[in-house]
């Protein structure tokens, strides 16, 4: 029978966390406690939290920690960490446990990163018996792991979203977690640290300034949006009470607690004042103090960022190291993990040959851990080097904010202003940042501007690949092929272009990376809707209308160049076919289907690129082949998110071999030849979209993927099969196979569905496709009735377990927006959904190897 759990709401009640560890002698600590600064309703993981927590009375700290304790007894955790999360209503301070998890939890790891106290590690120890009196604190390395850490600062966590990538989305926030990623930042007070993780979001804002959309709202209109909680509620908060709301009226709409509002207020309130009051050094100590950038006290002032930090600079405002040490300075802290505040008493050990490895900031869609894995690998090869590495990040989810994982530790953001003071105070011998994805490239010029050397390829190199039109003379003096296409600033123009290259077409804005605002358009009507919908084409806005090179193979090809010698990593060949995002794209290495001419026109294309683009370091390039002609799409010369999947698939470090070379050393020095896999190896993609109701889950130009899993083995299929139950899909062993093609399609049709049949599914197809199957004489196709037809219609099927797997591929807007709702049934009714006729035979091959029962397990080593 189904149950229904129903409990007294505790909405707007305020929500606190506290991480816990015990040992088996009774030894009870709490790590850290966490307050969210959004009250009950709220996922914790959608919220700001903020630690030590701000406004809880001692006697409701005791109470709580009475409590967790209480519950790790009444559930029976003897040893290890647990995380309980309590409500407290505000108006009595009764309280509410609401769940506790008795391992670690993404709490866990931000309540590490923010005491410097590793809880995973210590957990593992006390498992084995070991007592937390015992056992030394890393930190100061004289005090026992049963001292509870103590904190002279405030984290504040700030989630990062990507509504953008997932259109009809809600970004209404609630009890089901939203956030792709998030970042944290330290600082003496809630405000600078507030602020410090503001400019680390990386979407464009480094204040509490309204967006011009908040800022063109009428008062209604801003309070109704207070009430709906959402991404921007800080910024509808700080608008608020810019515009003089009542902090009572606001703590109502949004069961914020006044502490937080009146520290918000303080900040909006010193904006007022800041703008003529900049050119007085005081005024300018407190607001640096109070976390305030340069960029925006140059806004406020009307000059410019470099003005401002001419003005501190010259008036001996600098930025300090402090060092996290878990006991607020008590005792002397052994390890280097420091972030930057302004006042006395810098804490930076003074160290020769440091090395800056610039990391990923926040987690999001297209800068995934990837990076931060490729980062952290780059320690050792610094090492290996005689260079101290010293990494800069910002993400509490990461291996990279470790304090051990590299030589030194600063927890900052990978903003402008921050990563120029840290390079102050390092003096590095260089600056590495090929190796956290978009970020930290981003900051190449203005670290060449400042005179600090980037190691590996140089900023000269970067722009030449990033800017469409130099890479495109490069590559005609080099006599290679792109896809053509053309540069628009009209509707007019775009029609013009698009008649001349003929449909279908990929279009997309000029001024965006990874994928955003892409799409593949099949008619006029198309592509006008695409230009009125996404782009709004005009002159200070071209948009890229390029052919659409379809059936064609897309592939990566990763590199390692030293100036004079060039290694190939690997060659992934995507599974889907060009015109799905290569980080949404299933992918395999070696290739199965390419052959061993057009491998080695691959590498010869690599290696010539990169020596004319002067690499030093790591490179990817795209392709996409089609009928035996090789294009470039692009070239990025820095570490890709398949750097560390072709290491495990090679069994090569190709990130510390990178940054061996960066700092100096050759390919030829180090005895590093092309990759060559043991094995065959396969990469899916994870896809988000049960969090995401009502939109459709079709792959395709623009990423949507937050992770992703390999499988590794002797054969494609078993590969593939390994991969696909790694991410969580149920691949059937019998059942209906549901097909729905798209027309330009269904000359493939038979091979697909024989491949289906042969496999002992029953084949099910919705009626256009079930005639094109009778014409082309496939026997025993059930044809069946599309969405809301009768009770015999595909979700019906999907619900009752008649469908075990759907293939579904459309062209078109009109018909992506029809298949939409198949493909939302299959998610929503936990079936596996293929979008590609090559992704559905890999199914297949996949499929026939469970069948045979073929899924071997070998030790790494064996390859």
């Amino acid at each position: 029978a189904h149950t229904v759990l129903v409990e007294a709401s505790v909405l707007g009640w305020k929500e606190f966390e506290l991480e816990v560890m015990r040992d088996g002698a009774g030894t009870f600590v709490v790590v850290c406690s966490i307050e969210n600064l959004d009250p009950m309703g709220v996922h914790t993981g959608d919220s700001i939290t903020v630690a030590p927590a701000q406004t809880l009375t001692d006697r409701e700290y005791q109470r709580l920690r009475d409590a967790a304790r209480g519950v790790l007894d009444a559930v029976g955790v003897a040893t290890g960490g647990a995380n309980v999360q309590f409500a407290v209503d505000p108006r009595d301070g009764r309280f509410a446990v609401i769940e506790m998890n008795p391992r670690v939890s993404r709490s866990s790891a931000l309540a590490s990163k923010a005491t410097g106290f590793p809880i995973a590690r210590l957990a593992a120890k006390v498992a084995l018996g070991r007592r937390l009196d015992d056992l030394l604190n890393d930190i100061t390395r004289t005090t026992p792991a049963s001292f509870e850490p103590a904190l002279d600062y405030v984290v504040v966590k700030i989630p990062r979203f990507a509504f953008e990538k997932f259109p009809g989305a809600s970004s209404r926030l609630g009890t089901s977690m939203k956030a792709v990623g998030e970042v944290a930042a330290m600082g003496r007070g809630f405000e600078e640290a507030l602020l410090k993780a503001i400019r680390s979001l990386e979407i464009g804002r480094d204040s509490l300034e309204a967006p011009p959309a908040l800022a063109g709202l009428d008062d209604g209109g801003l309070e109704r949006r207070l009430g709906r909680p959402s991404p921007g509620r800080l910024w509808e908060v700080a608008e608020a009470l810019r515009r003089g709301f009542d902090p009572a009226r606001v703590q109502r709409i949004t069961g914020i607690d006044p502490w937080f509002l009146r520290r918000i207020h303080g900040l909006v309130a010193a904006e007022a004042v800041l703008g003529e009051a900049v050119g007085d050094p005081e005024a300018l100590v407190a607001a640096k103090r109070l976390g305030f950038a340069d960029a925006q006290l140059a806004r406020l002032a009307g000059t410019s960022e470099d003005e401002i930090r001419r003005r501190r600079l010259d008036a001996g405002i600098v930025r300090v190291r402090r060092r996290v040490d878990t006991c607020a300075a008590e005792f002397a802290a052994q390890t280097p993990y420091l972030y930057g505040s302004f006042g006395d008493g810098d804490e930076l050990p003074r160290t020769r040959r440091p090395v800056l490895i610039l990391g990923g900031g926040p987690v999001r869609i297209g800068q995934g851990i990837e990076f931060d894995t490729c980062c952290v690998e780059a320690v050792a090869g610094l090492n290996a080097e005689g260079f101290e590495a010293v990494m800069v990040n910002c993400n509490p989810e990461t291996v990279s904010t470790d304090y051990d994982a590299a030589d030194r530790l600063h927890f900052d953001p990978l903003h402008r202003e921050d990563v120029l003071d840290i390079c102050a105070a390092e003096r590095p011998v260089g600056v590495i940042v090929q190796l956290g994805g978009q970020t930290p490239l981003g900051l190449a010029a203005d670290l060449e501007a400042a005179g600090v050397p980037v190691m590996g390829t140089g900023r000269e190199a970067i722009d030449r690949a990033e800017d469409r039109g130099r890479f495109g003379e490069l590559l005609a003096e080099l006599r290679l092929a792109q896809p053509p296409g053309r540069v628009v600033t009209s509707t007019a123009d775009a029609l013009a272009v698009a008649a001349e290259l003929g449909y279908p077409v990929l279009v997309r804005p000029s001024y965006v990376l990874g994928g955003r605002a892409m799409e593949i358009v099949y008619a006029d009507e198309d592509l006008v809707d695409y230009l009125e919908r996404a782009a709004a084409v005009d002159p200070d806005r071209p948009v890229l209308v390029d052919r659409y090179l379809e059936r064609a193979v897309e592939v990566d090809v990763d590199a390692v160049a030293d100036g004079r010698r060039v290694a190939i990593c690997g060659i992934l060949e995507h599974i889907e076919e060009a015109g799905v995002h290569s980080g949404d794209s299933a992918a395999v290495t070696p290739p199965v289907s390419l052959p061993l001419e057009i491998q080695a026109e691959l590498r010869r294309q690599v290696r010539l690129l990169a020596l004319a683009l002067n690499v030093r370091g790591l490179m990817n390039v795209q392709f996409a082949i089609q009928e035996g002609h090789v294009f470039i799409i692009e070239a990025n010369p820095r570490a890709s998110r398949t750097v560390p999947f072709l290491a495990r698939a090679t069994g090569i470090p190709w990130a510390e071999i990178a940054a061996r070379v960066c700092a100096g050393a050759t390919l030829d020095e180090l005895g590093i030849h092309d990759g060559i896999p043991a094995e065959v190896a396969v990469k899916l993609p994870v896809f988000p979209f049960e969090r995401f109701p009502g939109v459709d889950p079709l792959p395709g130009p623009e990423m949507r993927s937050t992770g992703e899993v390999m499988g590794r083995g002797r054969t494609f299929g078993e590969a593939f099969a390994k991969a696909a139950l790694a991410a969580g899909w149920k691949l059937p062993a019998t059942g209906g196979v549901l097909l729905s093609l798209a027309d330009r399609d269904k000359p493939r049709l038979p091979a697909l569905a024989s491949r289906w049949g042969e496999l002992g599914f029953e084949l099910l197809a919705t009626e256009g496709t079930a005639a094109a199957m009778r014409s082309a004489g496939i026997p025993g196709v059930r044809a069946v009735a599309k969405v809301g037809q009768h009770d015999a219609d595909i979700p019906s099927l999907l619900t009752r377990g008649e469908i075990a797997l759907v293939i579904n591929t459309t062209a078109g807007r009109r018909a992506r927006r029809d298949a939409g709702s198949i493909r939302r049934a299959a998610l929503e009714a936990g079936v596996p959904y293929l979008t590609t006729i090559p992704g559905a035979h890999a199914a297949a091959e996949a499929a026939a190897t469970l069948a045979r029962g073929e899924l071997s397990v070998r030790a790494l080593q064996e390859g």
